[in-house]
């Protein structure tokens, strides 16, 4: 349902929609902000967010489903298809037309889909997909070498992929960009998100039922379908299966198999992939890394120069002071999108006078990305990082350990963990290792934490 005229009609028949609702579901699908649609149809942003909430609402009702602008073209999509008649949730992509463009979710869906017996299969083959529950976010910010790493490992036949980095750094959105650029080397592409904590058991029948829809004979193993057919699959928010309030990457009792199944894919002979998104590494995954050629990790980190894309589209100010704000906030998409909404808001778009208020570091929703993580510490790595907020310049082992009374041995292993979890950062001064906070984090906790110190 990739035709406006189609979804404006569609969900009309639904809900009888007012003009103004029609006007913020059309702006919506064509990725506008709400002050964009305001200022096109005259009227308060305020006035545009109201209705939209309003819409959600009464759109949410009528489906069954949470709606907001971020999810209402995936769910739309997906009750479409069920009404008329193709309940699968899967995609099917012709191999021979090319390119797959998640980004604007142009993907032909078709119901004559093939059956395949169980073996390697030939070019020209179809893709069959499904991304249903994969969440629509802007997949468009630069990210050029990242996605040139990753498609070397593929290439070159790597089986686990790990990508970890801060919550709302771009991990999700990079795959969707990886995935709308891969075309025809795949027969299958699965994403899931683990956010629901499901059992291995679980997950290993939803890969089955997907693998086996389009085959007259399903096989007994997953490891089985990597080895017959060229698979992508996808794991997402893969951290909800760790324990909280230890060191970073240990399972939950519970879960525990999961790590079998990670080393299967890791070191068994095949031809398919999986990629973890998490916000924290495990330790498993770095002996993986020592222990197979075929698994690799990456890091992901700030935008860079091309985080000045978001602010031309924003439309802000003082373009000669932009690169001033991408080094303050690490070129962190979302913590950038939030201090572009306070400039717009506060400083009508004027980037020098947000940049000399009191030249204080402002927070304010970024403490929404930042408060998970503390969430997740151990009760160590808490007094770590109170200890570090209040330091003026990066430390060594010796040091924290003579001031934080732990041994060298208990400090190094929860560095390493705040390192996996990418709260810390790292520095070579003199041939030695220092640690740090990351500044923003630094600057959350000092103000979070400062009268307990």
């Amino acid at each position: 349902m990739n035709n406006i005229e189609d979804v404006l009609h569609y969900v009309d028949d639904l809900i009888s929609l007012t003009p103004i609702q029609e006007i913020i579901l059309k702006g919506t699908y064509e990725r506008k902000k709400h002050w964009e649609i305001a200022n096109e149809y005259n009227c308060s942003e305020s006035h545009i967010k109201g209705e939209a909430r309003k819409l959600w609402q009464k759109l949410g009702q009528e489906l069954g489903e949470t709606i907001n602008k971020h999810n209402v073209r995936s769910k739309l999509a997906k009750k479409y298809r069920v009404s008329q008649g193709d309940n699968s949730g899967y995609w099917v992509l012709n191999k021979v037309n090319g390119d797959i463009n998640i980004c604007e979710k142009s993907l032909q869906v078709t119901n004559n889909q093939q059956e395949r017996s169980p073996s390697p299969q030939p070019q020209n083959q179809e893709t069959i997909i499904d991304l249903k529950d994969l969440p629509e976010l802007n997949c468009d910010d630069g990210r050029k070498l990242e996605i040139f790493t990753l498609k070397e490992w593929l290439k070159n036949n790597t089986r686990l992929i790990t990508i970890y980095g801060l919550k709302g750094i771009g991990k999700t959105a990079l795959v969707i960009k990886l995935i709308s650029e891969i075309n025809t080397e795949f027969d299958y592409i699965f994403y899931r998100s683990l956010d629901d904590l499901p059992k291995l058991i679980t997950l290993k029948d939803e890969l089955k039922k997907f693998f086996s829809q389009s085959q007259s004979n399903g096989l007994l193993e997953i490891i089985d379908y990597c080895k017959a057919f060229r698979s992508l699959i996808i794991l997402d928010d893969v951290q909800n299966i760790f324990k909280r309030g230890e060191l970073a990457g240990k399972y939950l009792i519970e879960y525990q198999d999961y790590r079998n199944f990670f080393e299967q894919i890791a070191t068994k002979n095949h031809q398919s992939c999986l990629i973890l998104i998490n916000q924290e590494k495990s330790p498993d995954i770095e002996i993986l890394e020592n222990k197979s050629n075929h698994a690799e990790t990456l890091q992901i980190q700030g935008l860079g120069e091309s985080a000045k894309e978001i602010f031309q589209e924003k439309g802000l100010k003082n373009e000669e002071k932009w690169q001033e704000l991408i080094t303050l906030y690490q070129g962190h998409p979302t913590w950038l999108n939030i201090i572009l909404s306070i400039i717009k808001q506060l400083y009508n778009g004027d980037v020098t006078e947000f940049l000399t208020e009191d030249n204080e570091l402002f927070i304010g929703d970024i403490e929404l990305y930042l408060q998970p993580h503390l969430e997740r510490l151990s009760e160590s790595e808490s007094k770590v990082i109170q200890w570090l907020a209040v330091q003026n310049q990066p430390v060594n082992i010796a040091k924290m350990s003579a001031n934080l009374e732990k041994s060298k041995a208990q400090l190094g292993a929860i560095i390493q963990s705040l390192l996996r979890r990418c709260l810390v950062e790292k520095s070579v001064i003199e041939e030695q290792y220092y640690y740090e906070l990351n500044r923003i984090v630094k600057e959350y906790v000092a103000r979070k934490f400062s009268q307990r110190i």
